[in-house]
């Protein structure tokens, strides 16, 4: 999709201005990440700008934990504190005198007045149009005068918002919804100013899971932290975020990141509230590990399983990715892959005994039969186990599945899991056949795990 021609004509320059006073939220990531794909959909420039005038509540250690997050979604910035840039200083603390000039600038010109030690801002009390490219017309007036530049001397939020924006030169400003309604003092301000406003976009909240109201920082799973803690996919979540509040015109859910950013644009954005869904973010973050290329599986995978079973579990790693390549297809996140295919890694699988004593009552003659012919010369792989089980059924007039699923309950302790040949082939003729002899009661020996 190509650009519009107001796009092709001004550069953008778009900013995302979070303020380190807690924990990276959901809501947070999807302004910063709407931001960079418009800035990258419009080859402009993406700015971070940190909002961290509340010296009481801000910390370095939300900041850190802020810019760590913003890059394990990749999402990079062209300007901002630690890469810099022309339109510095990109932290509002460093910023005093930018400001002063700013308030200088409303006071010589009478939009301001001073009461009370603070700076007061006159508003028109003429009504505002507010052009917004996700609401359209707003039409919205002040109906009193306010605070910029409080008694201590620090700016409020509305005008240093509008002083940097001013002064960074943003063309368009993609924020929360819950924004709107402080529009009418920017727009006022930047006429006082004598500039005109950015365009603006006030993107959807995001709503909680079941009930009304906005997702807040207090829930569970509201935090970007959360899903990095459970070993979500970052491009999972970051896919998963662009669909709350846009859509792209095929309707794809699963897409790239390079469709996502040619498909990206302000007409695409919704009005309607977008509500969290972690089933749904569980979906995409399933369909991404399954096409990921093998390699980079594992590299993920690995990890994961080690911290899960204790690394000498594990050993080398040879065996166990054998077990994650086989597994990749049906876990459904990396945080299962322990309980998932943790059995592979076990002498012999733990039995919940009322199932083991109901496969016994019904299956073990099966179970018996298949022992007896492993322990000749069956061909140990996918195609000539499944080759043996077809024979062992039709030869006693049973379906196949009357050997899988005790078969698989058998050699894994579990109901699911990975194709059954493949799972078989992957434990290697030994530990099946310790398996098998366990279960049926062969060996009664305490075995080490």
């Amino acid at each position: 999709m190509g650009r519009t021609m107001d796009e092709q004509n001004s550069p953008v320059r778009v900013r995302f201005a979070p303020s380190p006073t807690g924990h990276f939220h959901i809501g947070g990531a999807r302004t910063a990440l709407f931001n960079w794909l418009y800035a990258r959909h419009c080859a402009g420039t993406f700015i971070l700008r940190i909002e961290d005038t509340d010296r009481s509540r801000s910390s370095d250690e939300f900041l850190h934990a802020l810019l760590d997050g913003l890059r394990w979604l990749g999402l990079d910035w062209d300007e901002g504190p630690d890469v810099g840039g022309p339109c510095g200083p990109y932290r509002q603390s460093e910023r005093g005198a930018i400001y002063d000039g700013y308030r200088h600038r409303l006071l010589d010109a009478g939009h301001a007045y001073e009461r009370d030690g603070a700076v007061w801002f006159r508003v028109s009390s003429e009504p505002v149009r507010i052009l917004d490219a996700v609401h359209g017309p707003v039409l919205r007036r002040e109906e009193k005068d306010f605070v910029i530049v409080r008694s201590d001397g620090s700016p409020s939020f509305h005008f240093a918002n509008v002083v940097d924006d001013l002064s960074m030169g943003i063309s368009h400003v993609i924020r929360g919804e819950d924004h709107l309604s402080n529009s009418s003092k920017h727009v006022e301000l930047y006429r006082a100013l004598g500039a005109e406003p950015p365009r603006f976009a006030h993107i959807p909240l995001i709503l909680k899971t079941s009930g009304p109201g906005k997702m807040s920082k207090r829930e569970t799973g509201s935090l970007v932290d959360e899903y990095r803690a459970r070993h979500f996919l970052s491009g999972a979540l970051r896919n998963y975020l662009c669909l709350l509040g846009w859509s792209p015109k095929d309707d794809r859910e699963i897409l790239p990141l390079a469709d996502i950013i040619q498909c990206f644009d302000l007409a695409g954005i919704n009005r309607s509230n977008a509500r969290f869904d972690e089933k749904k973010l569980a979906h995409v973050n399933r369909e991404y590990l399954r096409r990921l290329p093998r390699e980079e599986f594992l590299a993920h995978a690995l990890p994961v399983l080690r911290e899960g079973m204790g690394p000498e579990r594990i050993g080398d790693g040879a065996y166990a990715a054998s077990v994650l390549a086989i597994c990749q297809e049906k876990v459904r996140g990396l945080e299962e892959l322990p309980d998932f295919c943790g059995h592979f890694f076990l002498a012999v699988p733990c039995w919940e005994e009322g199932l083991r004593a109901k496969v016994l009552e019904e299956s073990a003659l099966r179970l018996e039969e298949f022992l007896a012919a492993v322990e000749g010369d069956c061909p140990f792989t996918p195609a000539g186990l499944e080759s043996l089980v077809v024979e062992l059924a039709r030869a006693g007039g049973h379906g196949t599945g009357d050997y899988v699923h005790p078969l698989r309950f058998a050699c894994s302790g579990q109901s699911v899991g990975p194709g059954l040949y493949a799972l078989l082939a992957t434990l290697g003729r030994e530990r099946v056949l310790l398996r098998l002899r366990r279960f049926l009661g062969r060996e009664i020996q305490d075995l080490d795990p």
